[in-house]
């Protein structure tokens, strides 16, 4: 039986390991908190996972909360114009329903299954001299940890890798009381709030802790009027500081969420990062090598929700790669073949997320606006979320975009 070690405790790597003992291999993950520490702690992302993503847990049988989430029908897109009023607004239909599961609920409840099926847990915070001890007693270890020392084994791609500073200032609140959108009632939806020059708010239900919730979550351009979270300790002053911003920049949705209070005193979330490609293959002081897993490899912004879509589906990549191996070595040869296979889908997710970093092209602010009267356009933009690949067909060049409005409006 091949003995593969895991360190970290999150989407991917739970997802991989869960599905790795389903197959018979013997697996150890070294997580640095304990399933009670993970679900009694603060929120970790702002998670919405859509059809592919969630298939692969369906595939594991580990969707142990499909029934109790709510279940996202829709993507909606609003650009504020300068008066405070709405100059787009529209709701795009999913082909497959979306969902979203506050990971200290996942992660905590996967952490317990694993060690119910006889996988081995280990609470420890790795440092790169304990792998280096390990690596030499497995067949197999990989790096799903995204933060953190273990991140500086891996070198940066900087091919791949165009921005070398943070693009957005991030900061999450997840909230009870929020009420309805009244032009769409019923329907569940995943609200993309575009302010120009400014940053975006992102709305999404959820299932927390505490039941049914919704995550409120503004990407600040840095150095700009959303770039205020800095400092800012106490949850229910983080609260204020986003309800304060929505009355300013998105009113629409401040008047339904006058009523709001936080979910939990962990309810909060604030910080930023570098999107950054990272070389697959990391090597140890002595001689051995790791194969980094999903965010430790390729960490994109937030602002496409990619983040748990892109675990799921590198977990999905390297299961498919490690089964495939047979008894052969995991060597490095491999362990770049196991990357590349999964960065065939990565890279459209970097390609784009990249691409909604930066300020809008003529043709894009089209194709956005028309969304509003065209809803075959609102619909292929919101099923891009869950496949970012169809991108390239229609959104990144403007002679394309041209053709496939033409197309529609014929």
């Amino acid at each position: 039986m091949r003995k593969i070690l895991i360190v970290g405790a999150g989407q991917a790597g739970l997802q991989l390991a869960l599905g790795l003992q389903s197959h018979g291999y013997e697996v150890t993950v070294m997580s640095n908190r304990t399933a009670d520490e993970i679900r009694g702690g603060r929120v970790m992302s702002t998670q919405c996972m859509f059809h592919t993503a969630l298939q692969h847990e369906r595939d594991n049988r580990i969707n142990f909360w499909e029934g109790q989430a709510p279940r996202i029908e829709g993507l909606g897109v609003s650009v504020a114009g300068p008066d405070g009023s709405r100059a787009v607004d529209w709701l795009g239909r999913l082909d497959g329903i979306a969902q979203s599961v506050d990971q200290r609920v996942k992660m905590a409840g996967w952490m317990e299954t694993f060690a119910q099926r006889g996988g081995q847990l280990v609470i420890h915070g790795a440092a790169v001299s304990d792998l280096d001890f390990f690596a030499r007693r497995y067949d197999l270890v990989l790096v799903a940890a995204g933060k953190g020392e273990l991140v500086s084994m891996f070198e940066r791609d900087a091919e791949r890798s165009p921005y070398d500073a943070p693009q957005r200032a991030l900061a999450v609140s997840y909230v009870h009381g929020l009420g309805p959108r009244p032009e769409h009632p019923g329907t569940e939806a995943v609200r993309c709030n575009l302010v120009p020059g400014v940053g975006e708010l992102f709305v999404m239900p959820t299932l927390t802790t505490s039941g049914r919730a919704d995550i409120l979550f503004w990407e600040g351009i840095p150095g700009g009027p959303l770039d205020a979270f800095q400092g800012i300790k106490d949850p229910g002053e983080h609260l204020a500081k986003t309800l304060e911003l929505l009355e300013k920049f998105v009113p629409w949705e401040y008047a339904r969420a006058t009523n709001v209070e936080l979910t939990d005193a962990g309810g909060t979330l604030a910080g930023r990062y570098a999107p950054t490609v990272r070389k697959p293959v990391g090597r140890l002081p002595g001689g051995g090598a790791v194969l980094g897993v999903a965010d430790v490899v390729v960490a994109n912004d937030p602002v496409t929700g990619q983040g748990s879509n892109s675990a799921s589906k590198c977990a999905a990549s390297y299961l498919r790669s490690i089964l495939d191996r047979g008894d052969e070595p995991f060597d490095e040869e491999w362990m770049r073949q196991a990357f590349d296979r999964y960065w065939a889908t990565a890279q459209h997710v970097t390609k784009w997320t990249n691409a909604m970093l930066a300020p809008p092209p003529e043709h894009v602010l089209k194709l956005i606006g028309s969304g509003g009267e065209l809803q075959p356009v609102a619909d292929r933009f919101a099923n891009g979320f869950n496949d970012p690949g169809d991108f390239e067909d229609w959104f990144y060049d403007a002679d394309k975009a041209d053709a496939y409005l033409a197309g529609l409006t014929a």
